[in-house]
Parts: structure tokens; C-alpha cells; sequence
């Protein structure tokens, strides 16, 4: 697998658009990091480790509904393998005037735009959810 942050996304766009309430994905600390983000805005209900059926470490993802409709409307990868997108704090796009959250990669840790802001740090630019 080449792009495991953008498997892990695909994976939570395709559960929320049959209506799962979980969806299972490979474990790995990038993945955790992303996900303590995700939790913290609000759009995960939570996820645990567990392990696969091969004994491999796995992440269970909680999802989150409103009405009916999954929390996450939109969730774009950034920075792919083939090309990465780095930006000063200067740079760091507000997604949707402040109502999404793009999730940055910095020296300080994984955290979302409005941290790196706070933080008055920079980095690599994972995604964008609304």
C-alpha cells in the first residue's frame, strides 16, 4: 500500500456512504494521529485498537450520523505520495471559511489548521474534511 492515510479515508467515505456504523482499517501511528484529530473536531465518534482476523494490529472506527446524515461531507487527501504539499502557517487554507478542518503533519505533531495557527507552526498539509 502507497498511501495509507488516503486508504484510511477512502475506507471511512465509502462506510459513511452505505450507512456502517464502523469501518475497520490497519493500525499504524500516523493513522492513530489523524484520528485523534478527526475525534477531537467532532467528526469520529471515537475509534479502539483491536486486531485482525490474521492477527494484525487494526484500527475500529466509530462513525458519526446527524439526522441520518454521515457528520463528514467531503474529506479530500492534500498531500499524496507523488506530491507533497508543504505550507508556512501563513499558508494553511481555512476550508470552507472556518467550518472544516484540514489536518497538518507539523514538527509540533499532527493537529488541525487552527492549532498549527495557534501553535505558529507549519507542514505538511494531509487533508481537508467538511
Amino acid at each position: 500500500m502507497n498511501d495509507p492515510i488516503g486508504d484510511m479515508l477512502t475506507r471511512i467515505r465509502n462506510s459513511q456512504m452505505r450507512g456502517k456504523s464502523t469501518v475497520s482499517s490497519p493500525a499504524s501511528k500516523l493513522r492513530v494521529w489523524v484520528l485523534d484529530v478527526l475525534a477531537d473536531e467532532g467528526y469520529i465518534r471515537g475509534y479502539e485498537k483491536t486486531t485482525d482476523e490474521s492477527g494484525h494490529p487494526a484500527l475500529e472506527i466509530g462513525l458519526k450520523y446527524y439526522d441520518g446524515d454521515p457528520v463528514i461531507r467531503e474529506v479530500k487527501r492534500v498531500s499524496k505520495p507523488g506530491r507533497r504539499v508543504y505550507m508556512g502557517v501563513n499558508d494553511i487554507p481555512s476550508v470552507r471559511q472556518g467550518l472544516g478542518v484540514s489536518i497538518v503533519s507539523t514538527s509540533k505533531g499532527v493537529m488541525s489548521d487552527a492549532n498549527a495557527r495557534a501553535a505558529n507552526v507549519g507542514g505538511e498539509v494531509l487533508c481537508t474534511v467538511f
